[in-house]
């Protein structure tokens, strides 16, 4: 099976503190990693690395065996790619945050739409035709022509899924997509990206929801002090932890 991110010796300091601490993870394609640990563990930053939303220090990130976010210059070092090289790395990686981050003066499929055609150059046509085909398929159908502010939490979410699915990604990465939920609209957000699971699709998730991660991991990755501590299937990691901090982390939350 083909690794999609390969991310080897990954360190990250802001301010004297270290975020990640020599951070080596591999997602095969098709798999589903989650992450969990407590707040401040550096999950979300290592997220945000592996499309280069955030810099590294130290270490390298590989998506689909091409460097992210840098180049290897003439003494070897790495160098920062451009502005315009990066955005084209991204267009591969889909990003789904917490917070929607939806553009309120488009309509959804105007939101689902408007990224092929921009980036990828896709005829607005067909572009159109895929946007409503993808709302479709996360329950919105009838919420096409619905704006942000018309549209719940929930929804929102799965528009904003839509739209990262829309770019066709090789990987979707989820920063706690439900967290500014509401309880009753956690459950519809989650059955898209268990859906997404079944499918195969290759994702790295950051989240809370720990009955999810037992239902759809492939592998937990517990994180602590910017160090990941323990891997493994959600049936190892979730009743039998190997590492101390991994059992004081559950002990508060299951």
């Amino acid at each position: 099976m083909s690794v999609i991110v390969r991310a080897e010796h990954v360190t990250r300091a802001l301010g004297g503190h270290v975020v990640l601490d020599d951070v080596s993870l591999e997602v095969s394609r098709g798999e589903v990693v989650v992450l969990i640990g407590p707040s401040g563990a550096g999950k979300t930053t290592f997220l945000r690395t592996v499309n280069h939303l955030e810099t590294i220090d130290s270490g390298s990130i590989t998506v689909t065996g091409r460097l992210v976010g840098y180049r290897h210059g003439k003494d070897g070092r790495l160098v920062e790619e451009s502005a315009a090289e990066v955005a084209r790395q991204r267009r591969d990686i889909g990003f789904v945050f917490q917070h929607f981050n939806l553009f309120a003066h488009m309509t959804a499929a105007e939101n689902v739409w408007h990224g092929p055609v921009r980036v990828r150059r896709v005829q607005k046509a067909q572009a159109v035709e895929d946007a409503h085909r993808l709302l479709d398929r996360v329950g919105l159908a009838h919420k096409a022509d619905a704006y942000p502010a018309n549209l719940s939490g929930g929804q929102q979410q799965r528009v904003a899924i839509a739209r990262a699915l829309a770019m066709r990604p090789t990987l979707m990465l989820f920063d706690e997509p439900t967290s500014a939920l509401d309880p009753e609209m956690i459950g519809e957000v989650l059955e898209v990206m268990k859906e997404l699971a079944r499918e195969h699709m290759t994702m790295l998730v950051v989240t809370h929801e720990m009955g999810f991660a037992r239902e759809v991991a492939d592998r937990v990755v517990v994180m602590d002090a910017g160090k990941i501590v323990e891997v493994g299937p959600p049936a190892q990691v979730f009743t039998d932890p190997v590492h101390e901090r991994t059992r004081s982390f559950l002990s508060k939350i299951i």
